[in-house]
């Protein structure tokens, strides 16, 4: 694949930069995410890592029944 460089705004860099999804991302997969996207939602970084986050708590077990956490939260079940 052919590479070439282009010329963008600190400011830009540093948006760039918060759409990585992962640390290691180059910025064409960023680039070509958002292209690809044009019009979803897409999901911010801190979104995606507490998701990641959700899915590491399941994994090791560390949740909760949806009847513990409505008795503590005083809602009833139909």
């Amino acid at each position: 694949m052919e590479k070439t460089t282009i010329q963008v705004d600190q400011n830009t860099l540093e948006r760039l930069k918060a759409l990585k999804s992962m640390k290691r991302q180059s910025y064409d997969e960023v680039l070509n995410n958002l292209i690809d996207n044009q019009g979803e939602e897409v999901l911010s970084g801190e979104e995606i890592s507490e998701i990641q986050e959700g899915l590491e708590n399941i994994r090791k077990g560390e949740v909760y029944s949806i009847e513990s956490v409505a008795k503590e939260l005083g809602i009833v079940l139909r």
